[in-house]
Formats: C-alpha cells, structure tokens, sequence
C-alpha cells in the first residue's frame, strides 16, 4: 500500500451489461449517452457519499459490455465503493438512475469488476486484498476528451435543476409542515446533488455526525448561522435563536449550536439536508467548516 509520502492512487475496470437493453449502443447515441453517463456518475456519488469520490477515466463500448476505466485517489473512498459494490447497493443504484434517466419502468445490470487479470467479484470478502489490487493497478492515461465534456453538460444541468428547486422551496416554504425526525440519507431522492466551490457532492438528510461536528467547530458564529437557516425554517423565526442563546448559556457554546441544529432537524425533518446547512455556512464564510463536513480536510499525514 501507499508510504507516508506516497499519494493513494489505485485504478479499476467497471463492466455492465443488461440483458433488456444494450448498453454500448445506448452509449453510442448521441442523444442517449448524456442520460447514461449520468446515471453512472450519479450511481458512483451514492457509492461513496461523494461526486468526487471516484473519477471516470474512460468508458469503453465492447459489446455486450460498457466497459468503464475508473480511478480512485484516496483509500477511504475506494474502501466505501467496494462495500457498495459487494452489498448489491452500487448495483441497485445504477439500475435506479438508468430506469429514471431512460424513462424505463424496469433495468437489470450485471456488474463485474477487474483490475487487469484479477477478476475482483471472487474476492470481495478480501477487503485489503481488492485494495491491494486496486492500488497495483495505476491509471494508464488521463481523463479522456469525452468525458471532461459529458461531465461539463452533466454539471450544466445540475445547476439549471437547482435553480428550479430554490424557487419551488422559497414559493412553497410557508405551507410546509413538519415531517419525522429522518433516519438518514436514503431519505432523499437517490441523484440529488448540489455544488461547492465548483465541486458536485450527493446531498442528503444530516446525520448524527453532522450534527456533533457543527457543534463542535461552529464556535460563537452559531447565531449567525441559525439566521441564515431561519430564512426558510419558521422554527427558527425570531426570537428562538435568542431564547436558545439564554437557555443553554450556562452549558456552553457546544450546546447552544447543538440545539440550533437539533431544533432545524427535528422541524424540518427530510428537507433538513447537508445542502442547506452548506449553504448556511458560506452565507456566514465559515468555509473550513463546510469543507470539514464534505470530508475535504485531511491532515498533512493523513496517507489514506
């Protein structure tokens, strides 16, 4: 595996096939091949929490197989991609956003992964030996032409359907009533995705751990924060905020952000997502933090 001065850079070969549809020739209409390369991009986001977590190098058409070239340049994401694959969940992903993006009530897709003559399916019960593999394995090009292309159209739309939903949130917000605490990310439509500092991340419904980091790191900006979410959140209209302030002051600057965020989360229950609070957090320049919740600060040390 890598040395502590060595970045962690592995690269695998994705085949899918279905029998009701022929990928390849899906992939080679002009038309079709934006929907399926979303499908895909969207499916590997669920894999790893992350739009970024796993970068398509290339997608090769050899009937009846869509071959794709994929590269990871961190431990951890490939760790969480190998776990989606072996539960079925990358799988089941795929098949979800091929049926919404193609119109199409049902999609099964066989999936096979391979790292030159390693065919990883019979070993994914190995975790560090898939590791192993994948690490052994380094991208043999850069990213192709085409897919720096799909990939530019891909985040077009994604903004286009952002800006839709803000307005659809701002004109319905006041007739919104309050849903359950929510259970987790699988909560939320699988595909949604939002943008950071030019970056595409799979939005999802706040969880526990979410909510500790914020209390931890938010510090005395917590209150300017909490007005940047009671744009949209009546929980928090005035003068909630303040009365939180006076409540919990003996317990602390952890608790008092603790309890804004609860209060968001249990009002708001789906629709109190990681994209808002992101949003929340670049209103108020608290950037470290947005970037500690999307898993993008690691420590000068850290090899994984």
């Amino acid at each position: 595996m890598a040395s502590s001065s060595e970045a962690w850079i592995g690269s695998a070969y994705l085949f899918l096939q279905s029998k009701k549809i022929v990928l390849p020739s899906l992939y080679g209409n002009s038309q079709q091949k934006p929907k399926v390369f979303q499908a895909l991009k969207l499916a590997l986001a669920d894999s790893t929490g992350s739009v970024n977590g796993v970068d398509v190098l290339k997608v090769h058409c050899s009937d009846p197989h869509l071959i794709v070239q994929l590269k990871f340049c961190k431990e951890e994401n490939c760790r969480k991609f190998l776990q989606s694959y072996r539960e079925g969940a990358l799988q089941k992903s795929l098949q979800n956003h091929l049926q919404l993006t193609l119109s199409m009530p049902t999609i099964s897709v066989e999936t096979d992964l391979k790292t030159g003559s390693e065919h990883l399916d019979r070993m994914l019960n190995e975790v560090e030996r898939c590791l192993d593999c994948i690490y052994k394995e380094k991208p043999d090009r850069l990213r192709d032409e085409e897919i720096a292309e799909l990939e530019k159209s891909l985040r077009s739309l994604t903004c286009r359907h952002e800006n839709n939903v803000v307005v659809a949130k701002t004109s319905n917000s006041l007739n919104s009533s309050s849903l359950p605490y929510p259970s987790g990310a699988s909560s939320l439509p699988q595909g949604t995705t939002f943008i950071f500092q030019g970056q595409y991340f799979a939005n999802r419904t706040l969880t526990r751990d979410d909510h500790q980091k914020f209390a931890k790191l938010v510090s005395k900006k917590w209150k300017q924060v909490g007005r940047s979410l009671q744009k949209n959140c009546r929980a928090l209209r005035d003068p909630v905020i303040d009365n939180l302030a006076l409540e919990y002051d003996r317990e602390g600057l952890y608790e008092q952000a603790y309890q804004l965020l609860l209060k968001f989360i249990q009002s708001e229950g789906k629709r109190a997502t990681l994209q808002r609070l992101i949003a929340a957090l670049e209103e108020n320049s608290l950037i470290h933090l947005a970037e500690e919740l999307l898993g993008l600060h690691h420590s000068d040390n850290d090899t994984s």
